[in-house]
């Protein structure tokens, strides 16, 4: 019933007792509980349990009392209370203990099941060194019996060879620390070596080590495959082709495994790359369909190949040739899966500068024709004042003009990547003198390093420029080549004062793609895109208040060689 409606509710507010002659008079006392007991005397105590109120002994008469209760009767309910409160107690205790027993009886049957029908030995060992206890596994790992064992010391089974470090492992127990993972020889009882690997805990009373309790597993056959698997981590630690190995057992098949190829290729270092995904390498010029195809690949547990666009840590693209292999344990689960990434940057790059060729030469090869072919009806009959021959002359030398430029950008792509040390001033001077005649060419440079690239570096800059000129309908044009230091570049600049190159110039480069409708003029532009990315370096162009050409390359100090320095190229992307 609520307390409000009981006479009890005072007498648990109460340390001694309440005691009512008549409970219609007695201010401790509600209406609406003697309206709802009719009782017109009591006298109770609060009934204490581990010192928490467990509720009231109280004794009542439906008629009030002539006389106060005696102390006697108030000793009485309060002795009562104390007798009842401490029967609880022992109840509960006495509860407690037996639940508590039943709880180690079951635990003590599990263990023995799990004892019993586990492949590792367990085992239990006193401060003198007896075993007190092993398990049935004992008699498949050594031979033996496990009651023959017990009562024996434990160092009679071991190897004279690992003697020393089973003692030490012993005598650290006893001061209370934990062994994990000790790898112990044992003879075997037909004499044989078998090695364990020993995990221990030391068992203590009052902080007092009373025993030694652990498991112990079998690790021979590991031990005889430990030379091979040495030998396998070891090629391919050393492989030339980037490997990761990932967990397919965690959540995000996370990478467990790199080798010293996919950190130069990536520049991530191992503890970067160690518990990520490999996503950390996409970027925005990453396919979303070629994702997906890892992605379905890995659900379906089956192997793939697909090339994408990726970005090393630096933020470079590269072109990578990822194939993933799911691996399965001795169940057919798959427990990881291994990937073999290959950088076919280069292989791509030459394909799109073959690509581009063939639709800029074919495209240009069949807009000439036309032109000259339109011209041919007139050859016999000329209108008055048209110099036929001048008017075919001109698109044969606009054909010849864009074979000789491909012809150049192509023997430049077949040019092996050969980096050197190039000083920026004597680069920059170089191409300014030979630009001079007609051009004011201004060299500023700011940097105490050289840039690391090819000897055509020069070639590319002197393309800009002859741009430059080009581009400018004035009678004099101003270039102004600078270099400057920016982080781990060298940032090379090409500006000039003329009107600034088309739009669709700038469209080209910028995509490092030629369009269809996009056909250009730009072949050159494409030269210097090459060059720059050929090592590692990117090429941007604006064209607000002039031509901006931005080269950044990298830069290689006096104190590094130039092998150091060098960096893999890039996509062919600003």
């Amino acid at each position: 019933m609520p307390l409000d409606e009981a006479y009890c509710r005072r007498t648990v507010q109460l340390d001694g007792q309440l005691c009512v002659q008549d409970a219609e008079a007695s201010p401790d006392i509600s209406e609406q509980a003697v309206e709802a007991f009719g009782l017109g005397s009591y006298i109770g105590c609060k009934l204490t349990v581990d010192d928490d109120v467990y509720g009231t002994v109280c004794f009542a008469d439906p008629e009030p009392r002539e006389r106060p209760f005696s102390e006697a009767e108030e000793l009485f309910v309060e002795l009562v209370a104390r007798l009842a409160g401490r029967a609880i107690e022992r109840w509960a205790y006495e509860r407690e203990q037996a639940e508590r027993t039943a709880q180690i009886a079951t635990e003590k049957r599990r263990f023995e099941g799990i004892a019993e029908n586990s492949f590792d030995v367990l085992y239990r060992i006193d401060t003198d060194g007896e075993l007190t206890y092993v398990s049935d596994a004992i008699q498949r790992v050594l031979g033996y019996e496990p009651d023959e064992l017990v009562g024996d010391s434990f160092a009679t089974l071991v190897s004279d060879d690992t003697t020393p470090a089973a003692m030490d492992a012993f005598a650290r127990l006893l001061d209370g620390e934990t062994v994990q993972g000790l790898e112990i020889a044992f003879t075997h009882r037909d004499g044989h070596q078998v090695s364990m690997e020993v995990n221990a805990t030391p068992i203590t009373d009052d902080d007092a080590v009373t025993a030694v309790q652990g498991v112990a597993r079998d690790i021979t056959g590991r031990k005889a495959r430990e030379p091979e698997l040495r030998l396998r981590t070891r090629a391919m630690d050393v492989a030339e082709v980037p490997i990761t190995m990932a967990d397919a057992t965690a959540p995000d098949n996370p990478i467990v495994y790199v080798n010293d190829a996919f950190e130069a290729v990536t520049g991530y270092s191992t503890d970067q790359i160690l518990g990520n995904n490999c996503r950390m390498l996409q970027g925005p010029g990453t396919d979303p369909e070629a994702v997906a195809t890892i992605r379905e690949g890995i659900d379906a547990n089956r192997p793939m190949t697909v090339q994408l666009l990726n970005y090393r840590r630096d933020g470079t693209p590269f072109w990578n040739r990822v194939t993933v292999t799911p691996i399965e344990d001795e169940s057919g689960t798959v427990t990881h899966y291994l990937g073999f990434q290959q950088d076919v940057t280069e292989q791509q790059r030459i394909t799109r500068v073959v690509e581009l060729l063939n639709r800029v030469l074919r495209h240009n090869l069949r807009n000439e024709l036309t032109v000259i072919e339109g011209y041919t009806d007139f050859i016999d009959d000329p209108p008055e004042g048209m110099d036929i021959q001048a008017k075919i002359r001109r698109p044969l030398r606009r054909l010849v003009s864009l074979s000789e430029r491909a012809r150049e950008l192509e023997n430049i792509a077949k040019t092996a990547r050969d980096p050197d040390r190039i000083d920026p001033t004597d680069l920059l001077s170089g191409v300014a003198d030979r630009h001079r005649e007609g051009t004011t060419v201004d060299v500023s440079v700011d940097t105490g390093r050289d840039i690391c690239a090819g000897t055509e570096l020069e070639t590319a800059i002197g393309e800009l420029v002859t741009n430059a000129v080009a581009h400018d309908p004035d009678d004099h044009t101003t270039v102004s080549l600078s270099a400057r230091d920016e982080g781990k570049w060298v940032v090379v600049t090409v500006a000039d004062d003329g009107p600034g190159i088309p739009p669709m110039e700038v469209a080209v480069v910028e995509a490092g793609q030629e369009t269809p409708l996009e056909h250009g003029k730009g072949l050159g532009l494409w030269l210097v895109n090459w060059v720059v990315t050929q090592y590692g370096g990117s090429f941007q162009l604006s064209a607000e208040d002039g031509t901006i050409a931005t080269l950044r390359l990298p830069a290689v100090a006096d104190d590094q060689s130039v092998a150091d320095a060098a960096r893999r190229p890039t996509a062919l992307l600003r």
